[in-house]
């Protein structure tokens, strides 16, 4: 009886949500020529770019970690097996001062080269993680600025239910242009919230995955308020 084929697991592709990043930075330069919201959809698509890029050499090993733990590896084997050979010898002498010498010597020095190893061993993880939490915190800040750039679009106020001040914002859009422009905001944040999942597919680290969801759960919320803007602004123009 044969057993059936396990299904690929699905997975994130870059290449896509880069193509659907770069067109809704071409749908929001065609509607918005020269907004901040268009620099902005053409920030986040350098910064998906270089994500692509940092999430290879991420994934890459890094060799001169690797060799110089080997090398200590090495080294380490050569030291205990000299350390072995002079304890055979001090033990052929019967000499117990200076066996007991030897050994509290040993210990010390192979505490010390397995820190050492330790160390090495862990370090292409930490680098890892670092470069990963460096891009995560870049797209954290991208989310805010979506959220600064819809924050002042009011849908109340095109349905002029109050007097604006000196100090008010201006808001030039028709109903429809809003609602585009809170759409693209609302969808920037979704692109986000995907390369920012990139990193959390790629790299299977607690402190990664960790930021990760924190800034889908930042998103998820920006987009909340955006899409609350959206339902007051279809009921405005009913």
């Amino acid at each position: 009886m044969s057993h059936p084929t396990p299904l690929p697991r699905p997975q994130l592709d870059a290449e896509r949500i880069i193509d659907t990043l770069r067109t809704l930075r071409s749908r929001i330069a065609e509607r918005f020529p020269e907004s901040g919201l268009s620099r902005l959809a053409g920030d986040l698509l350098t910064v998906a770019d270089d994500s692509v890029a940092r999430l290879a050499a991420i994934a890459r090993p890094n060799v001169p970690i690797r060799v110089g733990v080997v090398l200590l590896l090495a080294a380490i084997v050569v030291l205990l097996g000299r350390i072995a050979f002079s304890v055979q010898l001090r033990v052929m002498a019967k000499d117990l001062g200076a066996l007991l010498q030897v050994l509290d010597a040993a210990k010390n020095v192979v505490i010390f080269l397995g820190a050492a190893v330790f160390f090495l061993l862990t370090l292409e993880s930490r680098i890892r993680r670092q470069r990963a939490l460096r891009s995560v915190r870049e797209l954290r800040a991208v989310a805010h600025l979506v959220d600064m750039h819809q924050l002042t679009k009011d849908p109340d106020r095109l349905a002029e239910r109050g007097l604006n001040t000196p100090s008010s914002p201006a808001l030039e859009m028709t109903p429809y242009q809003l609602s585009r422009y809170l759409d693209y905001c609302a969808e920037l944040l979704s692109l986000t919230s995907k390369i920012a999942a990139l990193y959390a597919q790629t790299f299977n680290d607690p402190v990664v995955l960790s930021a990760v969801d924190e800034v889908e759960a930042l998103t998820t919320g920006l987009s909340g308020k955006v899409w609350q803007k959206i339902v007051v602004l279809n009921h405005t123009t009913l």
